[in-house]
């Protein structure tokens, strides 16, 4: 059973590319470090995107369980995720499914509590049916109105993810439609980019869960530079609880 969140999840790294933040944790070593300075910020998960040794984003379960097992072992008792962008095999579908059944020889240790998996990506069944079956929560991630009308024919989902990525999405469509689809399951609301603190502050007046961390933006409520994921963190729960 997936642990709710009553706040923040941080987003450590995301797709970003080395040396686009000079704290951006990529490692697992340099991972484990950034999640325990953003949990003991407040941060109650932890979602992440393994890298292989070059850097690049990685489904491999080498570097997954690398990389889950590092920061489990910094955070014992805090939740980790882990992406499957189908991006990251090159939109190539079977590449990723493939990946993904290779989890399966990975010890406990090494694999995630849950994982995300994008809606509007082609695969999400089979993904979110090879994740259950390994033990790994699903979280679904929905970007438009659309995508949570998709959903209405999927069960069990512990999470929800409202991914605001366009200003021409209106949030609170997106959380209505899942509603009146029946989709179960928590949400939990955010943005990228500018829409990043807006969508925290939408999400501190609903009193839903949020996401913040150098994936989703390398700026402060007010534009200005921040040290990391952990000052995101505090910057975020300051947001979230004054709105």
């Amino acid at each position: 059973m997936l642990a709710p969140i009553a706040r923040i999840k941080v987003a450590l790294n995301g797709s970003r590319r080395p040396g686009d933040h000079p704290r951006l944790p990529c490692t697992p070593a340099e991972l484990a470090a950034s999640a325990r300075d953003a949990v003991a910020a407040g941060a109650e998960a932890v979602h992440l995107h393994p890298r292989n040794p070059d850097g690049r984003e990685s489904l491999d379960p080498a570097d997954v369980g690398a990389a889950v097992a590092a920061v489990r072992g910094a955070c014992p008792s805090t939740p980790v995720g882990v992406t499957t962008g189908l991006w990251i095999t090159g939109r190539d579908v079977g590449a990723r499914q493939r990946a993904l059944d290779a989890w399966a020889g990975l010890p406990p240790v090494h694999l995630p509590d849950f994982a995300s998996v994008n809606v509007a990506e082609p695969g999400f069944t089979g993904v979110a049916g090879t994740l259950r079956a390994l033990g790994v929560a699903v979280e679904a991630g929905v970007w438009t109105v659309e995508d949570a009308s998709a959903l209405s024919i999927v069960d069990d989902l512990p999470r929800v993810l409202v991914e605001i990525m366009s200003p021409a999405t209106d949030a609170l469509a997106v959380l209505a439609r899942l509603d009146e689809a029946g989709v179960r399951g928590e949400r939990l609301l955010h943005g990228e980019g500018e829409l990043c603190w807006p969508m925290v502050a939408l999400a501190g007046r609903l009193g839903l869960p949020t996401r913040i961390g150098l994936e989703d933006t390398l700026t402060g409520p007010g534009g200005g530079p921040v040290s990391g994921n952990a000052d995101l963190v505090r910057h975020a729960l300051s947001v979230w609880s004054s709105s």
